[in-house]
């Protein structure tokens, strides 16, 4: 029966229309969002493709994180939502990389999204994130690592507030915070 559908003209002509249209719709519309500073590689392998400045062995990031900061910054993983210590954080002050110290937010640029996450609507320097594809859990999002040790930070969208329109949605468990000193 299929076969059959097919093999009308009219069908056919206006079947694969369609079908054009799908595809090019899904291959070009998934630009739209892309982000200049993301490296585009689908099941990208840190190891292979990035060489970072800090290289530990697993054993070596176990001891030196929590449970829940080794599963989130070393496997990818993601707290709950607003289970984080800094989600609502508003002391003046820096987030950095809780793996390697490498200093990432400001805390200036951080606001309230709602999501129960750190959302930041900046970076201190794009010297310091990587921004990869990831394709995981049928989504197609923008990873945010750090520059220096690899650590999975959190994910990179475009509806943040002006001036940049982004929001760097960043799990705690992946920070730490620097306070500012009141001299």
């Amino acid at each position: 029966m299929l076969l059959s559908f097919f093999k009308q003209p009219k069908l056919s002509t206006q079947c694969f229309i369609y079908i054009f249209l799908l595809l090019s719709g899904g291959i070009f519309g998934c630009n739209e969002n892309r982000h200049p500073n993301t490296i585009y590689s689908h099941n990208m392998k840190e190891s292979d493709d990035v060489k970072f400045e800090i290289v530990k062995s697993d054993s070596e990031w176990k001891q030196q994180l929590t449970l829940q900061q080794y599963h989130v910054a070393r496997e990818k993983g993601t707290e709950p939502p607003f289970s984080g210590k800094y989600w609502n954080n508003k002391e003046s002050g820096t987030y950095a990389c809780v793996c390697c110290g490498n200093e990432l937010f400001d805390s200036i640029t951080k606001f309230d999204s709602g999501t129960g996450w750190p959302s930041f609507n900046d970076v201190l320097t794009n010297d310091n994130i990587i921004a990869l594809e990831d394709t995981s859990h049928g989504m197609i999002r923008t990873e945010i690592i750090c520059k220096k040790c690899g650590a999975h930070l959190g994910h990179l969208f475009n509806d943040g507030p002006p001036p940049t329109g982004q929001r760097y949605c960043i799990n705690s468990a992946s920070l730490n915070f620097i306070k500012k000193n009141d001299h």
